[in-house]
């Protein structure tokens, strides 16, 4: 088998856009595959002959109802419902074998809740067996000193706790009061145990005027990173369509986000900072840098300009990789280009292994994600940013104009800015 190469357990790399890299050239873990010249390619199913990111949805259950929950989880006797259809430890051993057979580097445990299911230790402790890094995502509330130590014991790479906001805030979001304080406990348990762990945040009009409160709570609590992810409208999340950020909410949110980053840096404070599923974010933060290094483009004989570097990286990077270096499976076992586009599936891991469901060529949406641009629609079809963007989330068109090969209507770079010349 061919050795494991660590990724950091960072969750759907090619969805994400490193802030703290491209504005500060800091390195970590995950921005050696996030920014290499392999990074942007696919072969046969395949990124430089490895896998996809897998995110397993192990489990439709969850103690909590998020308002945007991709997933619709459910609770109480709902959740009882969903777990008897759930893929069973046997069965999710099988998949696990499979992924590592595929070379696949990281699986992602999310749900649902994960730590909901029984056999959570057991799994992830099988994935560490077989050389997958196993990561996970979730809402925190489970966990305790207990379980913390029990992830560094069976060494999960990487726990993402989503927030949402400070206090009630969150709790809203979350649909129960205490969430927030939770959420937070879990957090300190987990770094007390010397696990690594950041938070997740999804940005919405309901709670961009918290980004100042969470980066402070990312100073005041120690947290090393946090993943700003733009809204998806899938599950629950298609009822916050109107609720997602306008164009201008949107560029608002970033230069926030950017100056925040930069203001760390410069005080000599290290944290990594993401944004999640809007590859609007690189071109953005690109064309900023530009404003200030108009010679950016221009010969240089020593160390390229800061804009131009962050060109070369977002270029290597190749924008969004769903179906190519990023997939899930869903708690029934069916294989999707990506957890937020579970309504397109490509087979099902209890009848064929998942290589051969990810490298079917019969299958016309997986085929068209390998190959997508001459597919795409609209501004993106006419955008001179595709090299660096790849058309960004197809779930969002299709939510929104119920066509998957539309235009993004979460980009807001101007049309001027999507024609300009590079």
């Amino acid at each position: 088998m061919p050795p494991r190469i660590d990724t950091g357990g960072h969750l759907a790399k090619h969805l994400m856009i490193s802030v703290s890299k491209l504005l500060c050239e800091t390195e970590n873990y995950g921005d050696s595959l996030r920014y290499s010249p392999a990074a942007s390619g696919q072969e046969h199913g395949t990124v430089a002959g490895r896998g996809p990111v897998v995110v397993w949805n192990c489990t439709r259950a969850c103690n909590l109802c998020c308002v945007h929950c991709y997933a619709s989880a459910g609770q109480g006797r709902a959740g009882a419902r969903l777990r008897a259809r759930e893929l069973d430890t046997g069965e999710g051993k099988r998949l696990l074998d499979d992924l590592a057979a595929f070379n696949v580097p990281v699986i992602l445990f999310s749900g649902g809740e994960p730590l909901l299911r029984p056999d959570f230790f057991e799994l992830a402790g099988y994935a560490a067996g077989l050389g997958l890094r196993s990561t996970i995502s979730t809402n925190g509330t489970l966990i305790t000193p207990e379980v913390a130590q029990r992830f560094r014991s069976i060494g999960v790479g990487y726990v993402g706790v989503s927030l949402d906001g400070i206090g009630a805030v969150n709790d809203r979001f979350r649909g129960r009061p205490g969430a927030f304080e939770e959420a937070l406990a879990g957090i300190r348990h987990c770094l007390e145990a010397g696990v690594r762990v950041g938070l997740r945040f999804t940005i919405s009009r309901c709670n961009c005027d918290q980004l100042p409160a969470i980066f402070d709570l990312l100073e005041q609590e120690s947290i090393p990173r946090a993943c700003f992810y733009h809204l998806v409208y899938s599950g629950r999340g298609r009822e916050m369509l109107e609720e997602d950020l306008t164009h201008a909410q949107s560029r608002q949110a970033l230069d926030l986000i950017m100056e925040r980053t930069l203001d760390f840096h410069r005080r000599g404070i290290d944290k990594e900072i993401l944004t999640v599923d809007n590859h609007a974010d690189g071109v953005y933060l690109y064309l900023k840098l530009l404003e200030r290094d108009p010679e950016a483009g221009a010969p240089d004989a020593g160390r390229p300009p800061r804009a131009r570097r962050v060109y070369e990286l977002l270029s290597m990077n190749g924008g969004n990789r769903s179906g190519i270096a990023i997939a899930a499976v869903d708690w029934e076992g069916n294989v999707h280009p990506d957890q937020f586009t579970l309504n397109h599936s490509f087979g099902n891991v209890r009848d064929r292994r998942f290589g051969d469901i990810w490298t079917d060529p019969g299958q016309p949406v997986l085929a068209g994600l390998k190959n997508r641009q001459p597919l795409l629609k609209g501004r993106c079809a006419r955008c001179c940013w595709l090299q660096i963007c790849n058309g960004n989330f197809r779930s969002r068109a299709e939510a929104v104009y119920g066509d998957f090969w539309a235009e993004d209507p979460a980009c807001y770079l101007t049309d001027e800015e999507i024609m300009r010349k590079i």
